[in-house]
């Protein structure tokens, strides 16, 4: 099994999904019960969600959570 980097963000398809299904900030937020400006945080990784709001917004969309987000590597140059 390959080590995961630690250097690694959680990123997201979240602003893509949503706009798929022709659905705004505010009508996701109000789907899932939160606010649009969590909605806007999530999609900038400005905010990273818990494991309960990661699943809603996963079920909102119509998604597998794993669909939905992602790691990213973060590796700096040199390394």
């Amino acid at each position: 099994m390959t080590a995961l980097n630690p250097a690694s963000a959680l990123g997201n398809h979240m602003k893509a999904l949503r706009a798929q299904r022709k659905l705004t900030q505010a009508d996701l937020a109000d789907v899932v019960g939160v606010t649009r400006k969590t909605v806007y945080t999530v999609e900038n990784q400005v905010f990273f969600p818990s494991t309960l709001l990661a699943l809603k917004f996963a079920q909102a969309l119509g998604v597998n959570v794993e669909e939905l987000f992602y790691l990213e590597d973060m590796d700096t140059p040199g390394d």
